[in-house]
């Protein structure tokens, strides 16, 4: 149930200040410890524990924010100690209710500046870049950074490409950017040291709908390349022309 890593095992829980605990699968990120943090979160909010307010999860880890006061910490930890011997989660299903989402991006030309780049990195050409990340299906593993953002993986491992040494100013919302094997598709315009290879017109935050995160941990996404003018049609489509259908 557990893995050896250098001079640590895991899983490990850990406290985090006085309201919250963290469990943590891993030291790095692996497609079982992102696995076992999907789903030992999924299995956490199912217990239904009384003094729990808040579970979310991230790469390789799991965060609790509880009550002390209806829930002592030795009581919780004695709890996430049971859960985590009941299973091996690094081999768990992943949970249920999750979704396949089909994107459609622009590769290259001036919306994604930095295509040729990242794929010398990657020892490809733009075309090879190009028939790599739209064969690519990833894994939500997280949401971060900004509401709705997610960072999707794991890429081929010719994607472990470094993050740029300078920052990039404004990319902008729906870019699609590459580094260290992941993919991140922005929910907003910001800066950032990965490179920029595709544009979409998602809107991945949409604060007055009544679910506004379009994609949560767990689901999968893969990318389809279309044209300019296409994804100038898309841009009044806050879906941005993506469509999706249940996995499990």
């Amino acid at each position: 149930m557990t893995q050896t890593l250098q001079k640590h095992v895991f899983p490990v829980i850990r406290t985090a200040g006085v309201t919250g605990m963290l469990v943590s699968f891993d030291d790095r990120l692996s497609e079982p410890a992102n696995r076992a943090a999907l789903s030992f979160a999924a299995a956490v909010k199912a217990q239904g524990w009384e003094g729990i307010e808040d579970v979310s999860s991230s790469l390789i880890s799991v965060c609790l924010n509880f009550d002390p006061l209806h829930l002592p910490h030795a009581d919780l930890q004695t709890k996430l100690e049971q859960l985590l011997q009941s299973q091996d989660w690094y081999a768990s299903d992943l949970p249920n209710g999750r979704r396949l989402w089909r994107i459609p991006a622009v590769f290259g030309t001036d919306l994604a500046p930095q295509l040729e780049e990242a794929a010398a990195a990657a020892g490809m050409s733009a075309e090879e870049a190009v028939a790599s990340l739209t064969s690519a299906r990833t894994r939500v593993q997280a949401i971060g950074f900004a509401p709705g953002q997610p960072y999707l993986g794991q890429l081929p491992e010719a994607w472990d490409i470094p993050r740029q040494s300078q920052l990039t100013k404004d990319i902008p919302q729906g870019a699609l950017v590459v580094a260290i094997r992941q993919l991140v598709l922005f929910a907003v315009q910001a800066q950032t040291g990965w490179r920029q290879v595709g544009q979409t017109a998602v809107k991945l935050y949409q604060p007055r709908a009544a679910d506004p995160f379009m994609l949560r941990p767990g689901d999968e996404v893969m990318f389809h390349a279309i044209s300019r003018e296409e994804l100038q049609n898309m841009q009044t489509d806050p879906m941005g022309g993506a469509t999706s259908e249940v996995l499990s």
